[in-house]
């Protein structure tokens, strides 16, 4: 058996354990506002994560429009930040 860092023990049992999304909801939460900017993250109400769907809640309506036509970008900055294919759709409520 060969020896692990503890950094490189954690991501292994996270690829395998169902805190996997749980774990990556937090972090996209904590790097919101750094993907998106602070206007968009002050007006978004709610992130979550779901079978690789990120939902993002926002009550504001020309918000709403303008995270519509960057939904490809989203995803893109989205998985950047997580440092893995996470993202795969893009739902705006």
């Amino acid at each position: 058996m060969g020896e692990y860092s503890m950094q490189d023990a954690m991501k292994e049992f996270l690829k395998k354990s169902r805190l996997k999304g749980g774990i990556q909801a937090l972090q996209i939460e904590d790097v919101w506002e750094q993907i998106m900017g602070k206007t968009i993250a002050k007006y978004t109400e709610k992130i979550q994560i779901i079978n690789q769907t990120l939902f993002v809640s926002t009550s504001v309506a020309p918000l709403k429009n303008e995270l519509l036509y960057q939904k490809e970008k989203i995803i893109e900055r989205v998985n950047e930040a997580l440092g893995d294919k996470v993202i795969k759709e893009v739902v705006i409520k």
